[in-house]
């Protein structure tokens, strides 16, 4: 990044009391500039602990909306508003109520990657760090949906649930 515009970034970040975080799979150049680079959750959590008034997300959406929610009182802002995560698609709102409605006993953990509108209709949130444990402390639940990426629910069925099943955006198991 040419010396010019890195001042220039730098005195706006000053000025508007902002912080900013690049997710690790950002350019070199964003990440130079950035206050934090991590994972989303961690950068969100890192933007929290801080005084800064506006926080700028160099990430995708369910990024920023996840800033948003670790810390109400400031300002997020996401760059490119274009910026999206099949992984965090997977499922809609409304899919899920749709879900939730023809088995209202269900459990839901979604993702932490998982668009807010999504999380609110969740009854947990996991990350790849505990969503092992988080699921071996709701196996009596019956039924059980995870709202997983397919890495996520392969690392479940190697080391927790033998038998779940999943489909595109979705691990279920119906526990007996």
């Amino acid at each position: 990044m040419e010396e010019r515009l890195f001042t220039k970034i730098k005195n706006l970040k000053d000025k508007r009391k902002a912080v900013i975080l690049a997710h690790n799979y950002q350019p070199g150049e964003i990440q130079d500039i950035a206050d934090f680079c991590g994972d989303s959750l961690g950068l969100s959590i890192n933007a929290a602990a801080t005084d800064a008034q506006t926080i700028v997300f160099c990430g995708v959406e369910f990024m920023a909306e996840t800033a948003a929610i670790l810390s109400p009182e400031k300002t997020v802002l996401l760059p490119d508003r274009t910026a999206g995560c099949p992984l965090a698609d997977m499922v809609t709102a409304e899919q899920l109520r749709q879900l939730k409605s023809k088995y209202p006993r269900a459990l839901v953990v979604c993702y932490v990657n998982s668009p807010a509108e999504v999380k609110a209709e969740s009854d947990y949130c996991c990350t790849s760090a505990n969503a092992v444990e988080m699921v071996s402390l709701c196996q009596r639940i019956d039924p059980l949906y995870l709202f997983l990426t397919s890495i996520l629910a392969n690392l479940l069925r190697t080391r927790q649930v033998e038998t779940l099943c999943s489909g595109p955006g979705i691990a279920q198991r119906m526990w007996s």
